[in-house]
């Protein structure tokens, strides 16, 4: 039992379009053994429970000659030219057996049995493929778009309209090798990511060095990435230093330097020095791989307005069938019409009301644009995610980590005699906690270059909530909040002393103080540095319409309020539990508001999960942020959130366009069939027209850039 409801994962070659798609995964569900079957039509792959073989897969899409390859497998892409596809040739075949059938017909007449044959063949060599699955469907009582077009051309051949069925055969043949060659286009950008790691490596087992295989490598082997080179594997440098380019991975131009103990990914671009890194994923579980099924994943995910399409196309081919016949039958049977011309017309509606636009029109701009975002560093998770984010009305943000550094530093040190002497007291004692603050004081002192890890500590303790005391070199010292010191002095901390602390604590800052039993010895002020683009990235929200922004925090009021001013930040919520940031974001989304919550992913992640749009901050390595949040920026870049909007702003926009242009030009198109305006040709122009220009309007978000 638990064998036949495994889940297997297929790449399928040879989908032309949306409803052959949804076709072949209608023919797997048939399988004798087939528990469930899903096409994602974006990615080009079937997800099936159960276990069933290649060649029943491949029977199940014979109707399009579909090639089921497993996940893994490899397959050498075959670059054929557009033009010097088998399909595409047949095309060119027909259209020349058309194109001399009009000659003949012009010096032979146009019922002559010259064109008439060279019609029929241009019609047979065209659509053959189409008439096999269109009469298949017939017989199932299936109406999708081949069906229409099946029926339409068969009908106009019986009523003698041989030229214009072969026209519409060859415009129907190229509307969709369009549709292929485009939908191929959105998904290129699967392709490159797929492309960004090399396929082998250079590995050092032992003493010797053996270039092998990506499936090969184990964890802990030692991978040698040469300059110039890109590293195969997800690891941990041991040997070596070098600036690498990240931009595969979080979208960041810049290089970054890393040094020994620093985390690399697979995919990346290595600069000028010689590396060996220790891997620490096997391939399927690198970085670049989670991304690339994560966006497969997200493609196959319906979006809202998706969602609408398909349920729209259910209702309407089959009322398209109904009102064709109806055109075709009423009035010859109750007007006394004639018979030819008033079954023309029927088959003329049944070629424009193709829902070929109508279904094409969201999931290529969802493609795009999801591909899109992840090549520029933004892993959105969903079509109905990428919806959401341009519908934002409020975002919240966590402070540490998200708007700040996340790494507190010294700014400011006031000592009342001799300086390096007492910093050096400060990290001595400090170096056996591990709190922020007191990596902080150990970061300041390593600066200057002072040897405090040689001091003599003794008697190290703890003052819950207060701060710590220790023994260095015979003295007692304590280093801790002001408030330790309040409670030890009988007179406080005098008031000079008491204003310096007061000042700084207003500015943000968190006040540290180092003294003995009876003085007090130095003032250190620690805070958490604001990130550079934490500011111009607020402002840019704000531009961009977001009616509010919020900073919620676990830190003291002061401290929140003076970084929520200094950035802007509509609004400050303080002293807040993850709990109580739940509680914040459930609230806000009340009254049916679309809310973001951006974070870390981690201590966040009830709140990024009640959001309308989670959105986690440096998703590179860290599997936290890529499963809890709906959206992740990769590269821990604030700057990539406007961008990220205005993509799914973008995206909507386009999907609106496209789907009211389709359903104006098949009304329009519907209209001038009734006093037989519009000709059979002219049908399958204006529903490839639609198609065509639908698609290319999706392609768009391609060029889509950061600004």
């Amino acid at each position: 039992m638990e064998q036949a409801n495994e889940k297997q994962v297929y790449r399928v070659k040879g989908f032309t379009c949306a409803n052959c798609a949804a076709q072949f995964e209608t023919n797997v569900k048939k399988i004798p053994g087939v528990v469930d079957a899903q096409v994602n039509f974006g990615a080009s792959k079937l997800t099936v429970v159960g276990q069933p073989t290649v060649e029943e897969l491949e029977k199940a899409g014979a109707f399009e000659n579909l090639k089921i390859l497993s996940e893994r497998q490899k397959d050498p892409v075959e670059k054929v030219p557009f033009c010097k596809k088998k399909g595409n040739l047949r095309v060119l075949g027909s259209a020349g057996l058309l194109l001399i059938g009009w000659l003949f017909s012009l010096t032979h007449g146009e019922g002559s049995l010259s064109s008439v044959l060279l019609y029929a063949a241009s019609m047979i060599l065209g659509g053959y493929s189409l008439f096999l699955q269109g009469l298949r469907n017939l017989s199932h009582l299936q109406f999708d778009m081949r069906t229409l077009m099946t029926i339409a051309i068969l009908g106009a051949a019986a009523i003698g309209e041989w030229g214009e069925g072969a026209t519409v055969v060859i415009l129907f043949a190229i509307s969709e090798a369009l549709e292929t060659y485009s939908m191929d286009k959105a998904r290129q950008s699967i392709r490159s990511l797929m492309d960004i790691a090399p396929k082998q490596a250079l590995i050092r087992r032992g003493d010797e060095e053996m270039t092998v295989p990506v499936e090969e490598i184990q964890v802990r082997d030692r991978m040698i990435v040469k300059p110039g080179e890109k590293l195969a594997m997800d690891g941990v440098i041991v040997k070596g230093s070098s600036a690498l380019n990240q931009a595969a991975i979080t979208g960041e131009s810049i290089p970054v330097d890393k040094t020994v103990a620093d985390e690399v990914f697979a995919g990346t671009l290595n600069g000028e020095g010689v590396l060996e890194v220790e891997v620490t994923k096997r391939v399927e579980d690198t970085t670049i791989a989670k991304i690339i099924h994560l966006v497969e994943e997200a493609q196959a995910e319906r979006a809202p307005s998706q969602a609408f399409v398909d349920r729209f196309a259910k209702i309407y081919t089959p009322a398209i069938v109904i009102a064709g016949l109806a055109l075709a039958v009423v009035p010859p049977l109750f007007f006394q019409a004639g018979w030819s011309e008033w079954i023309y017309r029927g088959l003329a509606l049944l070629v424009v009301g193709c829902p070929c636009a109508l279904v094409i029109s969201t999931p290529v701009s969802i493609v795009t644009a999801i591909g899109n975002a992840a090549r520029n560093g933004v892993l959105i998770k969903g079509g109905i995610h990428l919806e959401e984010a341009g519908t934002l009305d409020i975002i919240a943000f966590d402070k540490t980590g998200t708007l700040t550094e996340g790494v507190p530093e010294v700014t400011d040190l006031i000592v009342f005699g001799p300086e390096e002497e007492y910093l050096s007291i400060a990290a001595a004692i400090e170096k056996n906690s591990q709190h922020p603050l007191a990596l902080a004081l150990m970061r300041k002192a390593e600066e200057k270059s002072l040897p405090f890890h040689t001091r003599s500590v003794e008697d190290f303790t703890s003052l819950t909530g207060k701060g710590v005391q220790a023994t260095v070199e015979g003295t007692l010292y304590y280093v801790g909040s002001p408030g330790l010191f309040q409670e030890m002095w009988d007179d406080g901390i005098d008031n000079d002393q008491s204003d310096t602390i007061l000042r700084l604590q207003q500015e943000g800052k968190t006040v540290i103080i180092l003294g003995t039993e009876e003085r007090l010895l130095a003032i250190i002020a620690v805070a958490d540095p604001i990130r550079k683009s934490s500011r111009e990235v607020i402002r840019r929200l704000q531009q961009l319409g977001i009616r509010k922004t919020i900073m919620l925090t676990g830190d003291n009021p002061a401290t929140a309020k003076s970084i929520g001013q200094k950035l802007e930040v509509g609004e400050i919520q303080a002293e807040l539990l993850p709990q109580q940031k739940l509680e914040v974001i459930k609230n806000l989304r009340s009254n049916g508001t679309g809310v973001a919550m951006v974070g870390d992913g981690v201590n966040d992640a009830p709140a990024l999960a009640a959001s309308t749009v989670g959105i986690a901050m440096g998703g590179a390595g860290t599997d936290t942020a890529l499963e809890t949040a709906d959206i992740a920026l990769m590269a821990d870049d604030l700057g990539k959130l406007p961008y990220t909007i205005r993509l799914s702003r973008k995206a909507l926009q386009i999907i609106k366009q496209n789907i009211i242009f389709s359903l104006v030009i098949k009304a329009v198109a519907l209209l001038l069939i009734v006093p037989g305006w519009l000709t059979l040709w002219m049908a399958i122009f204006a529903d490839m027209g639609a198609t065509l220009m639908v698609t290319l309007n999706g392609l768009r978000l391609l060029k889509r850039r950061e600004a």
